[in-house]
């Protein structure tokens, strides 16, 4: 392998301007904005065409304890939420929940998606929770690790059932008010969770992409990526997973073996990647770009597992002859800088390090140092690479992910698997002893591996939903004429069960 020429200088005085820390996080923040923009439009266009006319939002907040299981501590926590009354039928509709995770909500999540269209056809109210430390849901401080302690699931659980004691007072609601939540990725575990903690209050959940199974060493998550990079049906195939086999071994040869210089040029990082933490840096955000594009296919990421593959396999139109795969991974960089308007490649590990750092508190998008909490204290989810299935390179290991927890937070490394152990104990991992809760997975989501993926074996125990070619949450979003036949079938079978659900209430009512 010779390495490429000089492709571009060092912006080193565009460094403020790069995103500095990991692809997955702008990739995560791309999808929601762009989840947002479809809902947006999707709400516009109805009201145009006089099928739905755009709906008048409540917006209020709640302050709660910012200890619930302390009765010692006075203090409080602002908790935003929304409320749309648009299709509830007054007094004894059901109430579908929408619980929030690990980034902001927004009006959107009462008036668009899945949840929505079947609220307008049972007559549901719509209420949804922002969870706690994340958007506006937060305190000046919260984000100083001595605040952070109030951050976990069991407090966003005690959360969930006050604001369900707040909503049912403020709509005087009774018994005959059924409860469905609904939630996708850790809010969707938050859902399965939420009704096998709280039987008596929520009547049954919809659990889309969650997962329940927490895992320090989430090795299977880069296996699932290399085999959804092989799927034809998703425009994958055998000749990209190997290109994206030899394209990283050539970059980690280029890296090991004196090239780091150049392969910083080839890539137009930032600054040189020099140090051994640079480089991991430098490798995992050049494996985000394939991560995000398998997690999010088709759900707004920049790239697709067909674009990636169309690219790493010399079948783009713009490639007129052979190239070697490290080349091909270089143009691939390339067109996702462009596409991001990324003048270069933040990959300094420092740099990671201080934005993780940064108590300042943002309210909009996706909460990077309050989630990178949470994975040190309950879930773990570290994306590895080194066993023989991952496409990538062995540089990304669990050690270079769990050292930032002491480094941040004073969390010791050693504490980490019993954090996780202690999450599986009190939840009950991917074996979940309750009943009335639907999970919904995509088979080429790296994440349906720490689902439920197998149903009960009695008539309203658990039930499961894999839907053949569909990322992350895919189900969830509001239904289009180009969705594919399985995912139709998929929204058609979790509203059968929605409706089943709603009228045994109703004959438990009587």
């Amino acid at each position: 392998m010779v390495l490429s020429p000089i492709r571009c200088v060092y912006l080193l005085l565009l460094i403020n301007f790069a995103y500095s820390g990991r692809v997955m996080r702008k990739i995560k923040e791309r999808v929601h904005q762009v989840q947002y923009q479809r809902a947006k439009q999707h709400l516009l266009l109805g009201a145009v065409a006089g099928r739905r006319p755009v709906m008048q939002v409540k917006e209020g907040i709640i302050h709660q304890p910012l200890d619930h299981f302390d009765s010692q501590l006075t203090g409080t926590i602002p908790q935003r939420f929304f409320v749309n009354e648009a299709y509830w039928q007054s007094p004894n509709g059901p109430v579908f929940l929408y619980i929030g995770g690990e980034s902001a909500i927004s009006e959107y999540s009462v008036q668009s998606g899945h949840h929505v269209n079947m609220a307008e056809e049972h007559g549901a109210l719509l209420v949804a929770l922002e969870h706690r430390f994340y958007g506006e849901s937060i305190n000046p401080d919260g984000l100083k690790t001595e605040n952070l302690r109030y951050l976990s699931s069991q407090q966003a659980l005690a959360d969930l059932v006050a604001f369900y004691g707040y909503i049912s007072d403020r709509y005087s609601l009774s018994h005959k008010n059924t409860w469905i939540s609904f939630g996708g990725s850790y809010p969707g575990s938050l859902s399965a969770w939420l009704r096998g903690k709280f039987p008596h209050l929520i009547y049954a959940s919809v659990a889309s992409s969650a997962p329940v199974k927490a895992k320090l060493d989430f090795s299977t998550y880069n296996k699932v990526v290399g085999e959804s990079l092989m799927d034809e049906g998703v425009g994958g195939s055998v000749k990209c997973v190997n290109a994206v086999w030899e394209a990283f071994a050539a970059l980690e040869a280029a890296l090991l073996g004196g090239n780091e210089t150049q392969a910083g040029k080839d890539f137009c990082c930032c600054t040189p990647p020099t140090t051994p933490e640079d480089q991991t840096e430098l490798v995992q955000s050049l494996a985000d770009i394939f991560m995000g594009a398998v997690q999010y296919n088709q759900e707004g990421a920049t790239l697709s597992i067909d674009k990636v593959c169309t690219i790493m396999t010399n079948k783009s139109e713009e490639i007129e002859e052979e190239e070697e795969a490290y080349d091909r991974l270089v143009k691939l960089v390339a067109i996702y800088r462009a596409s991001e308007e990324m003048p270069c490649l933040d990959i300094s590990r420092d740099s990671e390090i201080k934005e993780l750092s940064n108590t300042t508190v943002k309210t909009t998008g996706v909460g990077e140092r309050q989630w990178y909490y949470q994975t040190c204290t309950e879930f773990g989810y570290y994306q590895t690479c080194e066993d023989a299935n991952c496409p990538f390179s062995r540089m990304l290991t669990l050690n270079s992910q769990t050292e930032l927890c002491p480094l941040l937070f004073g969390i010791p490394q050693s504490s980490l698997q019993s954090n996780v152990a202690f999450t599986n104990k009190y939840y009950g991992g991917d074996h979940p002893q309750t009943h009335r809760v639907l999970y919904v997975n995509g088979d080429i989501d790296p994440w349906h591996e720490l689902s439920v993926l197998q149903n009960g074996t009695s008539v309203d125990r658990d039930r499961a939903i894999v839907i053949e070619g569909t990322a992350h949450c895919a189900n969830m979003n509001t239904p289009q004429a180009s969705d594919p036949p399985a995912l139709i079938e998929a929204r058609r079978e979790i509203e059968v069960h929605v409706a089943t659900w709603l009228k045994t209430a109703a004959w438990e009512h009587m």
